[in-house]
Order: structure tokens, then sequence, then C-alpha cells
């Protein structure tokens, strides 16, 4: 696969739309694309659909489905909520098979008001990514309220561990 043909796509499963975690998602998918030479696209924002994702007939949801299917890597990112991800975010991957996600490898973002919630991401998220088929070759990504204001330098941070492990997974992954 051709770096250029690498796509990264953004999934934001906070409840608000214009959230905190949109921003700290579409950071994270800049900076991962940037590291592998890809690009940005799609950005599915789940407050945009609301309680769309119970409707088992949403067509809207369902080409979002389609899209976040397609990616070479997926951002998913989440608040920390009751120290796990969100229902929404929950009840958007309940519609999914259980290899929706094969040959996608994900990142799981989770953002948070303190930092005793840093493995809501490891324990919760990783495993319903791996269940749906999805390779997570690193290590989740948990973003603390305070450090917001320098948002780019902590995502800069993770990446720097974390973006060699992501590139060997885009090289043995399977052609899509």
């Amino acid at each position: 696969m051709a770096h250029s043909d690498i796509t990264v796509g953004v999934l934001v499963g906070n409840p608000r739309p214009a959230s905190r975690t949109a921003t700290v998602a579409a950071e994270v998918g800049r900076q991962v694309a940037d590291a592998v030479g890809g690009r940005v696209g799609p950005v599915v924002d789940l407050a945009m659909h609301g309680g769309a994702v119970l409707d088992p007939d949403s067509a809207t949801v369902q080409h979002d489905m389609e899209l976040v299917s397609g990616v070479d890597i997926l951002i998913v990112t989440s608040p920390t909520y009751k120290a796990t991800y969100t229902g929404l975010l929950k009840g958007f991957f309940d519609r999914f098979g259980s290899v929706s996600l094969d040959g996608v490898s994900a990142v799981p973002v989770m953002v948070g008001g303190a930092a005793h919630h840093a493995m809501a991401g490891e324990v919760h998220l990783r495993p319903l990514l791996v269940e749906l088929g999805a390779v997570v070759p690193t290590r989740s990504l948990y973003v603390v309220d305070s450090e917001l204001d320098h948002l780019t330098d902590t995502v800069s941070t993770w990446l720097s561990r974390e973006g060699a492990p992501l590139a060997n997974a885009l090289r043995t992954a399977p052609a899509q």
C-alpha cells in the first residue's frame, strides 16, 4: 500500500457535538496521518446521530459504519463515563458484526477529568475493538482535561512511543 493510500478515520463517541473529545480526536488523527504519510478522512461524530444509533434502519448510521470499516487506521475516541467509554459509542459498535473491523488498525483514545481512569482505554475500549476484528497495535492514549492546553505536545509524546508499532501493523496488514 502506497503511503498516500493510507486513510486515517476518526470516530468520536461523545454525545455532545463540538466536544473536547472531538478536538482530541482531530489532533490524534492529524498527527497519525502525518506520521504514516496518509490522509485524514472520514470523520464520524456520533453526536450528530443521537438516538438514530439505536435505529437499525438508519441509512445515515449504516453509511457511517461502512465508512469507518473501510479505513486503514481508525482513531476511536470517547470521553470517560463511569470509568469506561460512552453508551453512544457502545450502541454504534453493537451494530457491527464480529469481524467488521477486520484489516483495520485501531487506536483507542479516551479523554477524562482525572488520571486515575487512565487504564480505561486498555481495559475497556481495546477489547471492544479487538472483538470487532481490529488490530490494536499501540497502547491507548488517555488525555486528561488539564493536558488540553498542550494537546499537540501530549499527542506527539504518545506518538513518539507508539508510532513504530502502528507503522509495523500497516506493513503487515492484509489489503482491504
